[in-house]
């Protein structure tokens, strides 16, 4: 009886940390962007990783509260403690664009966030690591290159564009113009303005 008691209150603290999450993200479409914080915040303080990541956002636009993107920073890491793709991935950004290139275990941390998060199937993060180990101190290029190829196959443009420009001059992959010149006819096909350039010249 006593584990059933303990496995209803589990349910039900999750099942109010979901109710108040919804209410949150109601109120904010409705412009009501306080209370859609507070929603936010009662149940991420229950612990629940979706509502961490939008009080996050909260912090990290102002939407609710001041702007700050060290509690923002914050919220995003409990949230992507708990396997959140889309926290990891902002998370992992506010470690690279605020962290000093000499802390390497911020770096390093950020890394693993990120690639966690591609794994998961996030685009955005696919792409950003894509770039990252294209532009690194010491680029890896092949590892790189996986990177925008799997965003590309999700249906990013820009990373379509960035593996036309690894077959054109042989980053990662041996040169191969005929398939720079599909990658890049796909990225413009979709919009790509680099890509679009690239095949006039």
């Amino acid at each position: 009886l006593e584990e059933a008691a303990f496995q209803l209150q589990q349910i039900f603290r999750v099942d109010i940390s979901i109710a108040f999450n919804i209410l949150g993200i109601e109120s904010m479409r409705a412009g009501h962007y306080q209370i859609g914080y507070t929603c936010f915040k009662l149940a991420a303080d229950r612990g629940y990783s979706k509502a961490q990541f939008n009080v996050g956002l909260c912090y990290e636009h102002g939407r609710g509260t001041e702007k700050d993107l060290e509690k923002a920073a914050f919220y995003y890491y409990h949230a992507a403690s708990s396997c959140h793709p889309m926290a990891q991935y902002r998370y992992a950004r506010c470690l690279l664009c605020h962290s000093p290139e000499s802390e390497w275990h911020r770096l390093q941390k950020a890394v693993t966030f990120l690639e966690q998060a591609a794994v998961a199937g996030l685009t955005e993060a696919q792409a950003y690591l894509g770039v990252f180990y294209m532009r690194g101190l010491q680029p890896k290029e092949k590892k790189g290159l996986k990177y925008l190829l799997l965003a590309a196959r999700n249906g990013d443009a820009q990373s379509r564009y960035h593996v036309g420009v690894c077959y054109e001059k042989g980053l990662g992959v041996q040169q191969n113009l005929a398939e720079a010149m599909r990658h890049y006819r796909l990225s413009a096909a979709a919009g790509n303005r680099n890509a679009q350039e690239r095949l006039r010249v």
